[in-house]
């Protein structure tokens, strides 16, 4: 059999997780993430042959050197020779990308454009599409953006009510996220639940420190709830969310925050952590509410209730439901917040099977209420396998 394997590229602002991954059997060969990047102790921790390794790294390295660590490996365990081509996340495409490209210097140009819309994330993806171009120069490079599949947007559902200028000059606009979670997520769904594709309503819910819901007409998303930034929309693991835009103003002029304090306090100390003032861990603060701690359980009480708000909001863009998806590590493990979640939306025609929701945790799939139409189901995430395959199928066009 010809070689069928992708190198799977995430970087993050301090991260980088990596995977090589056959698109025939869908296994992965390595897995891995470099975490704490440019600090103290950053580490290399994979799996290779069911087994589990560290590399130590230098204190205040940083992308380049992980990734260099990351290619001597690869080439280390002789799987470079199978590789047909690198699969790179791209968290912010914009209005340029509504699919998955291979990178040549345009699309490059056009991702460093972006940038400023996601400045914490490009500079971080295109670092490793540099790294990636140096140590692999024969191989293809596909770029795959995380806002693509919410380019099906109408503008009554981008645009933010500002002056039209911002939008047309500046491109101020709601652009989404986790799109290749949603994407995956919902196609699975169609074949699991046995849904026409061109006749479907589907709510994915996808649930981790990031949350966002996407409400998805015939395989289209047509709405979701992240913004011009990850921070629009749903309670998160530290992100406060929806907010009164008032509240900046009000912190600068009266509390006297930087600019740089409010994004620091919106983005890194509110949500989950921010009113359980514990963890932005979910099992931790499950732990700790089902010991009676009060913050703990509003905590879960806050989640819910918006989580719930934004479902009910998007089954008007789809005009009903058919299937709402839980998924992230969240959505796919927390059996207390689908619970919480689905008990709101009885009026939808949802209603809990306490056992099927109990199950469906760690990996497994399956719906976890008492009807087939609407239901609610759990579907694990693969975001690695999407843009493997998009990656083995650009790589293979002339």
């Amino acid at each position: 059999m010809s070689s069928s394997h992708v190198l799977v590229l995430n970087c993050g602002s301090s991260s980088l997780k990596f995977a090589i991954i056959d698109i025939h059997s869908g296994s992965e060969e390595l897995s891995g993430l470099a975490e704490c990047l440019a600090e103290q102790q950053p580490l290399i921790k994979y799996k290779y042959d069911g087994t589990k390794q560290t590399i130590t790294l230098n204190a205040g390295d940083a992308h380049q050197v992980a990734i260099s660590r990351l290619v001597e490996l690869v080439k280390q365990l002789n799987l470079d020779k199978q590789l047909i081509a690198v699969g790179h996340r791209v968290v912010h495409g914009g209005e340029h990308f509504t699919h998955s490209v291979r990178i040549t210097p345009e699309v490059i140009a056009a991702i460093k454009q972006t940038s400023a819309l996601a400045p914490l994330h490009n500079p971080a993806n295109l670092l490793g599409i540099e790294a990636a171009q140096q140590a692999f120069a024969k191989l293809p490079q596909v770029a795959v953006f995380d806002t693509a599949f919410h380019q099906t947007m109408s503008p009554r559902a981008f645009l933010y009510a500002l002056p039209y200028s911002l939008y047309k000059n500046h491109g101020i606009r709601r652009y989404g996220f986790h799109g290749t979670s949603h994407y995956y997520v919902s196609t699975q769904a169609h074949e699991i639940l046995a849904l026409n594709k061109d006749d479907s309503r589907i709510i994915s819910a996808h649930l981790g420190n990031g949350c966002s819901v996407a409400a998805i007409k015939n395989g289209q998303s047509v709405d979701t709830s992240m913004g011009l930034t990850p921070l629009e929309g749903l309670m998160m693991g530290t992100r406060s969310g929806d907010i009164d835009p008032g509240i900046f103003a009000f912190l600068v002029n009266q509390l006297k925050y930087s600019p740089t304090q409010v994004d620091l306090l919106l983005n890194k100390q509110s949500g989950l952590l921010g009113i359980s003032e514990l963890s932005n861990d979910c099992r931790t603060i499950e732990e700790a509410a089902a010991q009676g701690h009060e913050q703990a359980q509003l905590a879960l009480d806050i989640f819910c209730y918006r989580l719930a708000k934004q479902i009910a909001a998007f089954a008007v863009p789809l005009g009903g439901l058919d299937a709402l998806i839980f998924t992230g590590g969240i959505g796919e493990n927390s059996d207390v917040i689908r619970d919480k979640v689905v008990s709101q939306l009885g009026f939808l025609g949802l209603t809990l099977d306490k056992e099927k929701n109990l199950a469906a945790r760690f990996g497994q799939r399956g719906v976890i209420t008492t009807t087939d139409r609407p239901c609610a189901v759990v579907i694990p995430t693969n975001e690695e396998w999407v843009i493997a395959t998009d990656a083995a199928a650009l790589a293979q066009e002339q």
